[in-house]
């Protein structure tokens, strides 16, 4: 979690907590305490380090999770993190819109257990209370060594009926992932992919002096972790699952409005009682409109 945050995660981390019903080895928040950048600069209702500290000590207190930490930034750790995820060092640690690509290395990283289940904290999730994707998913990735990510069905299910326990993606999603953290080691290092400089010219450099440029002069912005995790997996045999059975699902809600924030907590009551406008069947992104 970070700054831009504060106005929602009392709700929604709470409910993720809840829905997911696990015997984790620990639940933990991250906290990203690094400067604002990219989009996430002109986001609403974007909090003080002092809220953002007081909601990470209520949901500790109120026993939601068992610990908070934060994202780690030291200088030495981060370019060993990036010497064994992309081979190199590399100056910056987010991406163009301002997410986290240290921070998503950190939380696979300092994993105490053989797996990391991972939410960003804006998400929204049904769970049926006879199910476990969890267990589910589990189950799957130690019988498919090539199924290198698995997460819920993305959006509530339509009526049509999909075959076979999951499907098969060579794309990632970063909002939602559950993997093994050995295996993921198999698929270093990713590759470095830059976002389009704006001196164009730029573009056309091999990615090596491309990186190499940009360490020096401190320009240049790295494109999403996500995109380099769907490259490499569209390098090699490894691919990312969906489960294909409706019991669980999940939504991304992309507007931060007062509307939203407002209508927020009947939200998150009716996906807990897996009802949806019908509008919503099959779209991963919250139609606001159907909502609220």
């Amino acid at each position: 979690m970070a700054r831009p945050d504060t106005s929602f995660i009392l709700q929604t981390i709470p409910h993720l907590v809840k829905v997911n019903n696990f015997p984790f080895e620990e639940k933990v928040l991250a906290v990203d305490t690094a400067s604002l950048t990219g989009d996430k600069v002109y986001r609403p209702s974007i909090g003080t380090m002092e809220e953002l500290r007081d909601c990470a000590d209520k949901l500790l207190q109120a026993g939601v999770v068992d610990r908070v930490v934060d994202i780690n930034y030291d200088v030495n750790y981060h370019n060993q993190m990036y010497r064994k995820h992309f081979g190199r060092t590399i100056r910056f640690t987010h991406n163009y819109k301002g997410y986290p690509i240290l921070g998503s290395i950190f939380g696979i990283e300092e994993c105490k257990s053989d797996y990391v289940l991972h939410f960003d904290s804006d998400m929204l999730m049904y769970q049926n209370p006879n199910f476990n994707w969890i267990e589910e998913g589990i189950n799957l990735m130690e019988k498919n060594p090539k199924m290198m990510f698995i997460r819920p069905m993305a959006g509530p299910p339509t009526n049509e009926n999909k075959s076979g326990k999951f499907e098969v993606l060579k794309h990632f999603g970063s909002r939602v992932y559950l993997i093994n953290c050995n295996r993921f080691d198999k698929l270093l290092p990713l590759p470095i992919i830059w976002y389009s400089f704006r001196q164009k010219w730029i573009n056309y450099l091999p990615n090596q002096l491309k990186t190499t440029l940009s360490n020096l002069t401190g320009k240049g912005k790295l494109d999403s972790w996500e995109i380099m995790v769907t490259r490499k997996l569209q390098e090699t045999d490894y691919y990312r699952a969906d489960l294909t059975n409706p019991n669980a699902w999940t939504l991304h809600p992309k507007d931060r409005s007062p509307a939203f924030i407002q209508a927020l907590p009947e939200i998150i009551a009716r996906i807990e009682r897996g009802d949806f406008p019908i509008q919503q069947a099959g779209s991963y992104d919250l139609i606001p409109e159907a909502w609220y």
